[in-house]
Order: C-alpha cells, then structure tokens, then sequence
C-alpha cells in the first residue's frame, strides 16, 4: 500500500471512530461500515441500500471494502453524522415517527426519502402533507368476512377529532367514526402480506378491533401514518394542556411488544389447549383465532408486580388439559392463573421477557381505571 493511501485510511478511521459516527445517522443501528460521500453521513448496510435508490442525493460507499479518495475523506471529515443531521433533522414535528433499525422497510425508506430527497426538515414551518389537520383518500381495506382487501374512502379529521371511512365514494354516512384518542396504528407488511400493510386498531365498548389496509404507495401510507400522529398530538394538547410536549409523544401510535403464537386453556384448566395468535399491546392481552381477525376472541389486563401480577415460567404442577407444546408459562393475577405453552423455548423466554418489562412498570391513574376490562371470554 502506497503511503498516500495508508495516510488516507489512517484519516478515514480518524474520522469513522469519532463518538458522533458510532450509530447509523438513519436507523441509529450500531457499528456503521457505510457512508454517503455526498451527504458525508455514517450508515449501516441496510440503509446503504436506501441511499443507493436515490443516486441523484446519496452516493454510499463501503467503509471497509471500497477506495476512499482525499477530498472524500475530507468531506466526511468536514460533515459527519452530527453536522448533517443539523441540517436534514433540523425541524422535524414533535408527532412525527422516526424509525429505528428494527422497523419496517417502508418507514425507514419514507424517513431518509423524508430527510434527503424531499428535504421535508430544513425549514421551519414547512407546509407537510400529514400536518394539515385533516386527510383524505383511498386506503385498500381487508374486509372482515370475505378477507378481501377493497378500496374504501378514509377521512381523518383534527377537527372533529376522529377518523372516519366509508364503504363508498359517494356515501354520506360512514361506515366507523372513531375518536382520535383511542386509535393506534402499527405497521405490519408479514402479518398483512403486503409491503406497505398498516394494521389500525381501536377500542370500541372497551374492546378491540382491527383494520387492515394498504396502499400502492409507500409515501402515501406513511404520510396515512404521520397524519394521524399529527392529529392525536394535537388533540391531546387540548386535552392534557399542561402535560410536556414530550409526555404527548410518549401517548401517540405505538408498536405491539410482543405478537405470535401460543397455545390457552381456559378458565377451568381442564380444557384442551388450542393454538391462538395472541397480541400483547402494552397492558392489553389479546387472543385471535386468525391474525387478521377484526375483533379479539378475548383479553386480559396485565397490571404491575405492586397490584399482585406476576409471570412464571411453565406450569402449575398437575394442570390437566391436552397441549402440544411443552414450554409453559404463567401469568399470574389477583383474580386467577392464565396459563401458555410455547413452540420453542426461544418464544417462552420471549413472552416471559416481554411480560416482565410490563409488569415491573408502576401504573398510571388511567391504567387503574381500565383495569376494570372484563376477560371472563379469555
């Protein structure tokens, strides 16, 4: 290796190691080994291959594996992840989602199209297509008995704080009208089988239900998805008007913690186990016989360690009952038992894991309010 070239790497290593550098400008992903010598940001694989499809923005480069030049490396000094983000970050909306490596594709695509492509955060007060406070247009909706996705006409109003849709173009009334506040909307492209799937849930008589919708296009759905953030971010600041900004954020769209397969018994634990798709969203539990069901099969609260909830692994000794699976768990309530099997010993500890983390959280005053949820069905 020539000695220009070694002092190159020595300088692009310089600038890689820095503290700044160490997590993906993107996805916050740690260890990146790509970066964009146009934008002078430090990346991980996945988003490189983002950048890559917008070639007039982002030029990427291996890290590692591909000759870096003197004015490249230069750039890279110059910029890095935290003088870029100041610039392409700069004024993004409370509401608005920023994904993580663990989320989907088309969220992480939308939010570096979002950032570099159509510069939607470099200004302030830039008029955003999910920040009007009303939306409207055509979502591809899974039909709750044919399974048939159809398109069907969605509006989404901050005025009147909720979110209608209706079976055709021209109808007057709709066929739901939910109050903003009590929806919640989570990607979900395996479950629904399309790329681009959102799955929209909300309570109704203190139950749950589903709608699962689609669009062609991947901008449209994510700005579906800011939207109603952006309203439910401004509702609750009408209603909670002297909660923080960042208390608000924390009560808007969240991802399940935990959804799959176990096997249930039921109350008398004399039953046969029979396999369920169980969702767990926080302190709700839910139960599926399908997981595109529109309405829970049943759920239960899950309250914390101080109210008397707790999670075992395996079983009560002597449970009756036929089951398949032979790794058990069991959640403990002030009422009763609930009692599980899992498939593998991955997907108990898993479940274990994720009720734990609910568990050992104190309870809000509007939790204690919702306990009262009856799971006599479960």
């Amino acid at each position: 290796m020539s000695g220009g070239n070694e002092r190159i790497m020595k300088a692009l290593k310089e600038v890689w190691r820095r503290a700044e550098n160490s997590l993906c400008a993107d996805c916050g992903k740690p260890d990146p080994d790509w970066a964009s010598s146009t934008l002078g940001v430090f990346i991980c694989l996945s988003c490189s291959g983002i950048h890559r499809n917008i070639p007039s923005i982002s030029k990427v480069k291996s890290l590692k594996m591909d000759h870096w030049d003197d004015a490249q490396v230069q750039f890279l000094a110059k910029h890095g992840n935290a003088v870029t983000k100041a610039i392409y970050e700069a004024h993004i909306p409370i509401y608005y989602y920023q994904p993580t490596y663990s989320d989907c594709h088309v969220l992480r695509e939308q939010w570096i199209r979002a950032k570099y492509e159509r510069r939607e955060f470099t200004e302030p007060g830039k008029q955003l297509p999910y920040s009007d406070g009303v939306k409207e247009g055509i979502l591809w909706k899974r039909g709750r008995d044919s399974g048939q996705f159809l398109p069907r006409k969605f509006l989404l109003s901050e005025r009147e704080g909720c979110l209608k849709y209706f079976t055709k173009q021209d109808a007057k009334e709709p066929k739901i009208n939910v109050k903003i506040d009590v929806i919640n909307a989570t990607f979900q492209p395996v479950k629904i089988g399309n790329p681009n799937g959102l799955q929209i849930t909300y309570l109704k008589d203190n139950k749950t239900r589903n709608i699962f919708v689609y669009h062609e296009s991947g901008k449209e759905v994510v700005d579906w998805f800011n939207a109603i953030r952006s309203v439910q971010f401004h509702y609750l600041k009408v209603a909670f008007p002297i909660a923080s900004d960042s208390e608000i954020k924390n009560r808007l769209t969240r991802n399940f913690l935990k959804e799959g397969y176990m096997e249930k018994t039921g109350p008398k634990q004399r039953e046969a186990f029979k396999k369920r798709w169980f969702t767990l969203d926080h302190r709700r539990l839910m139960y599926f016989k399908d997981p595109l069901d529109a309405f829970a099969k049943g759920e239960v609260f899950v309250g914390s360690r101080e109210n008397g909830y707790s999670v075992q692994k395996g079983l009560p000794s002597g449970t009756q009952g036929n089951f398949s699976w032979h790794y058990g768990l069991t959640i403990v309530t002030p009422d009763r038992e609930y009692l599980f099997t899992c498939e593998t010993e991955t997907d108990q500890l898993d479940w274990v894991t994720a009720f734990t983390s609910v568990i050992n959280q104190a309870m809000t005053p509007q939790e204690y309010a919702s306990k009262c949820l009856d799971a006599v069905s479960f």
